[in-house]
């Protein structure tokens, strides 16, 4: 069969071949991961239009693997991760959870990513029981924006859709969420699917203040581009099937780093994460 025949790569058992493209992949084949031994676990890798594997995917995988190992009254309430290097699809990523504390109302977990060339990616998550509070508050309110019908699709591989409403100097707010997937069951799968789109809306602030501004469609041509870190603090649950509105702003770029914080709000204004990310923003060089 032709390299573009998806059946050329999906297995009897339902499982991906090496090589399958992100438009052939569900979201819960991505979180399918394979157990492997004491807490490790083993995940597809699809590839993607610009190489690399998406951070995003890599990040609600780690998550996920994190959560085989915390009971289910848990969930997750931060994460931070750095992105090692650059991850292949042409191998499967494994999974290795060291389970750091397991308390009475808080969890803690440590993920590392790995393929033959080495660490990938190294993840920390907390994860905590629901807690009654009278507190909810939220001094801080969705922005008013245009609506995601207003602008085009920006998204990919039939996984996510992404709409960017405003881009003022530093400032960019778009609309994003998991495409052609159900509502999830399970809020703890939810917060690793809102981890995956969360890393779709980081890097355009620091792209936005940048001197040399450059069409969408250059920007790989004129920059060296990469994620190198991503926070997450979940606040309330969420729904990332329905639109998921970031509010995200450059906080600095220096040294060829840009720093972002964004708030996600739910459509109707909820305020269900905050988010921050370093990205490398280097302009190539002629050789």
């Amino acid at each position: 069969m032709s390299d573009s025949d998806p059946a050329d790569r999906t297995a009897g058992d339902g499982h991906l071949h090496i090589g399958a493209r992100v438009g052939e992949v569900t979201f819960a084949q991505i979180l399918d991961l394979e157990h492997h031994g004491p807490d490790t676990y083993v995940g597809i890798a699809p590839r993607y239009p610009w190489g690399r594997l998406f951070g995003g995917q890599v990040i609600a995988q780690a998550l996920r693997a994190a959560l085989f190992t915390v009971d289910a009254q848990y969930r997750p309430h931060s994460l931070h991760a750095y992105f090692i290097r650059g991850g292949t699809h042409t191998e499967p990523v494994r999974f290795e959870v060291d389970r750091l504390r397991n308390g009475r109302s808080f969890v803690a977990r440590s993920v590392v990513a790995r393929q033959s060339s080495g660490a990938i990616l190294h993840l920390s998550a907390s994860f905590q029981t629901d807690e009654p509070s009278a507190a909810d508050i939220t001094p801080v309110a969705m922005p008013a924006t245009p609506g995601p019908d207003t602008v085009p699709d920006e998204g990919w591989g039939d996984l996510v859709e992404r709409r960017t409403v405003r881009r003022d100097h530093g400032t960019v707010h778009t609309w994003v969420r998991m495409a052609n997937t159900e509502p999830f069951d399970d809020p703890r799968i939810a917060a690793c699917a809102l981890a995956f789109i969360s890393d779709t809306v980081m890097s355009e602030p620091p792209r936005s203040i940048h001197p040399r501004q450059v069409p969408r469609a250059q920007v790989h041509d004129v920059f060296v581009g990469a994620s190198l870190d991503h926070a997450m603090h979940f606040h309330r649950p969420s729904d990332p099937t329905r639109w998921v509105l970031s509010d995200a702003a450059a906080q600095t770029l220096v040294g060829s780093r840009g720093l972002s914080v964004g708030r996600l709000f739910a459509a109707e204004g909820a305020h269900i994460a905050t988010v921050s990310q370093e990205v490398l923003l280097r302009e190539r060089t002629e050789r």
